[in-house]
């Protein structure tokens, strides 16, 4: 029996120093996602497009943008140009209901949106937000998670508050459509 206590310990302790000291840093390869966001990537760029992820979250309190922006009904869905680059199509709202943002931006600001959405159903959460900017146009998605097993949302209708950092966009003048699946909602921008 001690020779194989002796036999397992003369190969986990150099197992274990290689280990430590050659290991790669950071996450394991994942072949499936680590495949997908790069052809993901790849295809954006092809058709032009530009993809920046934005902080979303759920505001505490009441309104916090200033609004003053036109905002006009659009046809909901993904554009066919972005639909037929992306590999995988975003989990989407059913409709925008609401929209608070500014008909202005400044490149040294962040500009703040807000607005109101109605879910699919109640397994739904936020999870962030996805710009893709081509051109004089940008498209916003708000991306939801699917919540699993028994676990719900207390509303289908939630307020998401996204901001686009500093920087992100150049001075112009832009199209924006924040999307949802049945109505989206769609506002000029100037950005100085």
């Amino acid at each position: 029996m001690k020779w194989i206590a002796l036999a397992i310990l003369l190969a986990v302790v150099p197992y274990t120093i290689v280990t430590l000291r050659y290991r790669k840093p950071g996450p394991a390869f994942q072949p499936y996602e680590d495949i997908k966001s790069r052809a993901n990537v790849a295809r954006l760029l092809a058709a032009g497009y530009q993809r920046v992820a934005l902080p979303a979250h759920r505001p505490a309190d009441g309104p916090r943008t200033n609004g003053g922006a036109a905002v006009t009904s659009a046809p909901g869905g993904v554009p066919a140009t972005l639909r037929s680059t992306l590999v995988e199509p975003p989990i989407l709202p059913v409709e925008i209901v609401s929209v608070s943002a500014g008909p202005l931006a400044n490149t040294l600001q962040s500009y703040s949106i807000q607005f109101t959405c109605t879910l699919a159903n109640d397994q739904q959460q936020l999870g962030g937000a996805e710009l893709y900017l081509r051109e004089d146009d940008i498209v916003l998605v708000p991306t939801f998670e699917r919540i699993d097993g028994t676990l719900l949302t207390r509303t289908r209708q939630t307020v998401v508050l996204v901001t686009v950092p500093a920087g992100t966009l150049k001075p112009g003048r832009y199209n924006v459509t924040l999307l949802g699946e049945q109505a989206s909602r769609t506002w000029p921008l100037e950005v100085r």
